[in-house]
């Protein structure tokens, strides 16, 4: 599973070993428990990638598979990035939070490749930056 935790001027991408479903419900206990509203609902996120990152040939390729179609959508958003689009679950205190996380799931390997492409982004931005 993935989780992307959003806040005011950034996000984070997790890979988490635990399914969608028991994430979704030990939020809900504990929001229960705290007495604290919690809303879920079916959503897409999106971030984006470099182009020049390299991999991205691998992940069109994972994305063809049948089992992601439905889950991930990549497009070209600019001639310097790459749009990942991820449909999942996204859960904040109210609907109109901008603050909050976003969970989906597809194959393990894609999940996996996703995340190191992510850290991967993120190192050369850091390197780009300093």
């Amino acid at each position: 599973m993935l989780k992307l935790t959003y806040t005011e001027n950034s996000f984070y991408l997790e890979l988490l070993t635990e399914s969608v479903e028991e994430w979704i419900q030990a939020r809900v206990v504990l929001s229960l428990r705290m007495g604290q509203g919690l809303c879920v609902e079916p959503n897409t996120a999106s971030f984006l990638l470099p182009i020049d990152l390299p991999g991205l040939g691998k992940l069109r390729n994972e994305v063809k598979q049948d089992y992601n179609r439905e889950v991930i959508e990549l497009c070209a958003c600019d001639t310097e990035f790459l749009e990942v689009s991820l449909r999942g679950y996204w859960l904040s205190v109210n609907a109109k939070s901008i603050n909050g996380g976003f969970v989906t799931t597809m194959s393990h390997n894609t999940e996996c490749f996703l995340h190191k492409l992510w850290l991967d982004a993120c190192k050369s931005a850091s390197f780009a930056i300093e």
